[in-house]
C-alpha cells in the first residue's frame, strides 16, 4: 500500500491518510466570525479526502489580527459557527483541526486583494505589538514592545482560544510560530533585542513559545494532538536557522508536542530564498532524523508522486498541501487513483467515480 494511505495514529485520533490541509488565510470574516466561505472552502475539502482539515490562522485576540478580515477564537460567540464547520468536516471522515495565532508586528494590514500594506489609524488601524520596537520594514508603523504584563495576557489569550477550540470541536491544534508572525518574533535575534528573560540566549528567545506550549496543553486534552509550526530558517545570515530548529524540537519533544509542522521565512523582508518543487524538504527530514519527531513537510509539493516519495524516504511522516488544494480540492481522491489505491469517495459521488 502507499504510505501516502497509510492511516497515522497520534495520541487517540487517527488520520485516514497522510495529506494535510494547510491552514491557508481566507480574509473574509466580518469581526471574526466564521461563516458560509470558510463551511464550503473547509468542507469541500474534507469531502476531497484529505486526512486532517486545518482552518487558518485564526486570531486569539483582537490586535493579534493580520487583518480586520481574519478569522478569529477570541471571543465565546465565534464558538457556534465554527461547530458546523468541524461537525460537517468530522462527518466525512477527516479530522478538524485549527491554528492558533497571533500576528504581532504584521499586524494591522488591509487584506491582500486590499492593498496588503499597513492600515492607518483613519482606517481602523491599531498599534501592533512585538518582543521589540523594531518594524517588519522600514515604512511599516513601529510596533510596541511588549511589557511582561501584554505577555503574561497572550499566554492568557492562547489558553482562552485552546477552550474554545475545544468546545467547537476541533481535535488538533497548531500553534503558529512561524513567518515572522509574534511567537516567531521572539525566536530571532533579528526581530528580539529585549534584555530581560525573553531575549538575548536561545533559551531566553525560545521561552515564551515554550510557555505558550505548556499552557495550551494544560488545558488540550492529553488524547489530543499538539502541532507546532516553525520557519526551520530565515533565509538570513546571522538569523534563525535550521541547528536552532533542531534545538528547538528537541525541547518540544519533551513538552508533549506531537508534529513540527517544518516551514521557513517570513520573519525579514531580506530573506533570499530559492523557490523550487520540494525546497522545504529538506528542513522537516533534518528535524525529524536528529530530532526523533514526527514532523510535516511543506512548499511546493504538487503531484502524488511527490508525496509518496517523500513519505517512502522518510523525509517526514505528513504531508501539508495549500496551493495545490486550491488548485484542486479533489485530490487526495485523484492521488489515490494515481498510486492505485481504491479509495472510498463519498456516496453521493460514488457515479463518478473512476473504474
Amino acid at each position: 500500500m502507499a504510505l501516502l494511505f497509510e492511516p497515522l495514529s497520534i495520541r487517540s485520533i487517527q488520520f485516514k491518510n497522510r495529506i494535510v490541509v494547510s491552514p491557508m488565510c481566507e480574509y473574509s470574516s466580518e469581526d471574526g466570525f466564521a461563516n458560509d466561505w470558510h463551511l464550503v472552502h473547509l468542507g469541500s475539502r474534507a469531502v476531497g479526502g484529505a486526512g486532517l482539515v486545518i482552518a487558518e490562522a485564526t486570531a486569539v485576540s483582537p490586535e493579534g489580527r493580520i487583518t480586520p478580515d481574519d478569522l478569529s477564537i477570541w471571543k465565546d460567540a465565534h464558538i457556534d459557527f465554527l461547530k458546523r464547520i468541524t461537525s460537517f468536516i468530522t462527518a466525512q471522515g477527516s479530522v478538524p483541526g485549527i491554528q492558533l495565532a497571533h500576528a504581532g508586528r504584521k499586524a494591522s494590514h488591509t487584506s491582500p486583494w486590499k492593498g496588503n500594506r499597513a492600515l492607518t489609524q483613519e482606517e481602523g488601524g491599531w498599534t501592533t505589538m512585538a518582543p521589540s520596537a523594531i518594524p517588519f520594514k522600514e515604512d511599516d508603523p513601529l510596533p510596541e514592545a511588549m511589557s511582561i504584563e501584554d505577555i503574561e495576557q497572550l499566554k492568557k489569550d492562547f489558553r482562552d482560544a485552546t477552550i474554545r477550540a475545544l468546545e467547537a470541536g476541533f481535535k488538533v491544534i497548531e500553534l503558529h510560530a512561524a513567518h515572522g508572525y509574534l511567537l516567531n518574533e521572539f525566536l530571532s535575534p533579528l526581530s528580539n533585542h529585549r534584555t530581560d528573560s525573553y531575549g538575548g540566549s536561545f533559551e531566553n528567545r525560545v521561552r515564551l513559545l515554550l510557555e505558550v506550549v505548556e499552557i495550551v496543553r494544560s488545558v488540550f486534552t492529553e488524547m489530543l494532538p499538539l502541532f507546532v509550526r516553525i520557519s526551520a530558517t530565515e533565509w538570513v545570515e546571522g538569523g534563525w536557522s535550521i541547528e536552532d530548529s533542531v534545538q528547538l524540537a528537541k525541547l518540544f519533544k519533551d513538552r508533549a508536542v506531537d508534529v513540527i509542522d517544518c516551514s521557513s521565512g517570513g520573519n525579514t523582508h531580506n530573506q533570499k530564498i530559492t523557490v523550487k518543487p520540494l525546497y522545504q524538504v529538506p528542513f522537516a527530514e533534518k528535524i525529524k532524523k536528529e530530532a526523533g519527531m514526527l514532523t510535516a513537510a511543506v512548499g511546493m509539493i504538487t503531484t502524488a508522486e511527490q508525496c509518496e516519495e517523500i513519505l517512502q524516504r522518510g523525509q517526514a511522516d505528513l504531508v501539508i498541501m495549500a496551493r495545490q488544494l486550491l488548485r484542486d480540492p479533489y485530490f487526495p481522491l485523484h492521488a489515490a487513483k494515481k498510486l492505485n489505491i481504491d479509495m472510498p469517495w463519498p456516496v453521493q459521488y460514488e457515479r463518478a467515480k473512476p473504474k
